[in-house]
């Protein structure tokens, strides 16, 4: 049975109060980078994979989208996308990423934000967003970087004076499966090296327009004085691509 951690009342509470669930793509450290790769959305359709409160589908709409489907696993989630949203242009369907069910070309791009990292299986659901965009469609998405989710914890080691010394990497071949903490609690993820990630894109029809790790803007990083933390070691990975036939 596929995980819906954020369904779990407990956990739901504690991630409605991070900044980024406060405030919106503003307050998410990656923003103002994934920003500069979207495309012109004038006229164009969206599928938002994994659209939580969905920021994006309204951001898309508001500029110029012709229309944008947002789909959850959470209906936790929706329910907060939906008392969000005043637009007939933006629908939200609760069901899993792994289970995209579009007809052939239905949009002209998807998107993804800090939810693929909890599909298993990549190369299926890559086949899944080609057959489902357009000839030159893009297919654009952040993810947890490799580096990050390698060791699985996913916690930074200490000294003994209380000070950050390292960030581990450990197990980086052995993709699979990881029980992360975050926020506290248990969660699924699953780790694919930088390769898996790239070279998955290649064989079903994309070509790579741009992949970026993303580093705190400088707003950011005066603002919150951890930030400053994500400067030793990239959390996050964006990759941009283009379908090609």
């Amino acid at each position: 049975m596929l995980e819906n951690k954020y369904d779990d009342e407990s956990f739901f509470q504690k991630y409605s109060q991070m900044d980024r669930s406060q405030n919106g793509l503003a307050s998410a450290g990656e923003w103002s980078t994934l920003a500069k790769l979207l495309p012109d959305f004038t006229g164009k359709k969206l599928l938002d994979l994994g659209c939580g409160f969905g920021w994006h589908c309204r951001y898309a709409v508001e500029h110029g989208a012709a229309a944008a489907v947002g789909i959850d696993i959470s209906q936790k989630m929706l329910a907060v996308a939906r008392s969000k949203t005043d637009s007939d242009k933006i629908t939200y369907l609760c069901q899993p990423i792994e289970k995209l069910d579009f007809p052939p070309q239905s949009f002209d791009i998807v998107l993804s934000s800090l939810a693929l990292h909890y599909v298993n299986d990549f190369d299926a659901l890559c086949a899944q967003a080609s057959c489902c965009l357009k000839a030159g469609g893009e297919f654009i998405f952040s993810v947890e970087h490799p580096i990050f989710t390698a060791a699985g914890a996913q916690q930074w080691h200490y000294d003994p004076d209380g000070t950050i010394s390292h960030w581990p990497v450990d197990n980086y071949f052995n993709e699979g499966q990881r029980t992360a903490i975050f926020l506290g609690e248990q969660i699924t993820k699953y780790h694919k090296t930088l390769t898996t990630y790239l070279n998955t894109l290649l064989q079903n029809s994309f070509s790579l327009r741009q992949v970026v790790e993303p580093q705190p803007s400088l707003e950011l990083l005066s603002t919150i004085p951890a930030m400053g933390d994500e400067l030793r070691r990239p959390m996050m990975l964006i990759v941009a691509a283009q379908k090609q036939n």
